[in-house]
C-alpha cells in the first residue's frame, strides 16, 4: 500500500502490514514518517494511492463511513471540539448510532463504566469547556472506548497527559484490548511505555516504510533504535521486556539516509 499527497514525494511506500487481534499494537517512529497518515488510511479517512487496506478480507473503501463506525473507533491526536455540556453527556455522544438518538439504560451504564475506567467519574457533571488539555484528551479516549468497538485506533492518545496518566492509560488500553477482545492500534512516542505494554510494535522510518513488526523484544533493538532515531542507545531488560536507555545523538545522522550511517 502506498499514499502520497499532492506533492511528488510519497508519504507511505510499499507498506505491507498484517495485524491480528485482540491486543495492543503501538506504532513508533520519528516525526514525519507517516504514522498518522497510516492510521487515517486504516480507518478510511483517506484513500491509499495504490494498494488496499482490508478488514476480514473486505476493503475499507467498500464500507460507508456510518457502517465502518459500527465496529471501528478513532481518537485523533488532539480534539478541537468545544462542547457546552457536561463530561458525561460528551462521552455519551460516542454511543449514538445512525438514526438512533434515544438513550438506553445500556448507553448510560456503558458511559458510567467508561468514565470510571479512565478515572473521570468525579468530573462527570463538570463542563467539558472547563477541563484542562490533559482532561480533554482523556475524555476523547473515553468517547472512543464507550462504544466498545472491535477496532480502536488512536493517534498519540497520551500526548497531553502527565507521566502517571501516560502509564495508566496505556496499561488500561492493553487490558481493555485483551478483556474486550478488541484490536487497539495507537501511535506512541514513548519507547519504554510502548515496550512495556504493547503486544506488537510497528517501527516506521523515512520515507514512510515499515522497518519492523513484532514483539517489543524482537524489534526494539539497539541497532533498530539507532538506525531509525539517530541516537545511541543501550537496551536492558526487565521482566523480559526491553527498556531503552538513550545516549548521544549520532553526529551527521539523516533519517533519509540512515542505512548508510
Amino acid at each position: 500500500m502506498c499514499f502520497g499527497y499532492k506533492s511528488n514525494e510519497p508519504v507511505l511506500c510499499n507498506v505491507d502490514l498484517h495485524l491480528k487481534g485482540p491486543g495492543l499494537n503501538c506504532i513508533i517512529g520519528p516525526n514525519g514518517v507517516g504514522k498518522s497518515t497510516l492510521i487515517k488510511c486504516m480507518n478510511g479517512l483517506i484513500k491509499p494511492t495504490s494498494g488496499t487496506i482490508t478488514i476480514d478480507g473486505r476493503s475499507v473503501c467498500d464500507y460507508k463511513p456510518s457502517d465502518l463506525a459500527e465496529f471501528m473507533g478513532y481518537v485523533p491526536v488532539s480534539s478541537q471540539d468545544c462542547f457546552s455540556m457536561p463530561v458525561f453527556d460528551t462521552v455519551l455522544m460516542g454511543r449514538y448510532k445512525k438514526n438512533k438518538w434515544l438513550t438506553s439504560t445500556e448507553d448510560l451504564d456503558a458511559t458510567e463504566r467508561t468514565l470510571r475506567l479512565l478515572e473521570l467519574l468525579d468530573l462527570a457533571m463538570k463542563g467539558y469547556n472547563e477541563l484542562s488539555a490533559g482532561q480533554h484528551q482523556k475524555v476523547s479516549i473515553a468517547r472512543g472506548l464507550v462504544r466498545e468497538p472491535k477496532i480502536l485506533i488512536l493517534d498519540e492518545p497520551t500526548s497531553n497527559l502527565d507521566v502517571r496518566h501516560q502509564v495508566y492509560v496505556t496499561e488500561l488500553l492493553h487490558e481493555v484490548a485483551i478483556q474486550c477482545d478488541m484490536m487497539i492500534v495507537m501511535i506512541s512516542h514513548d519507547l519504554n511505555i510502548s515496550a512495556r505494554y504493547a503486544d506488537n510494535v510497528i517501527v516506521m522510518e523515512h520515507p514512510g516504510v515499515v522497518k519492523a513488526v513484532g514483539t517489543a523484544k524482537e524489534v526494539m533493538t539497539e541497532k533498530t533504535i539507532s538506525d531509525v532515531y539517530g541516537v545511541e542507545c543501550e537496551i536492558i531488560y526487565r521482566n523480559d521486556r526491553p527498556h531503552v536507555i538513550l545516549g548521544a545523538a549520532i553526529e551527521g545522522y539523516d533519517q533519509r539516509t540512515a542505512e548508510s550511517v
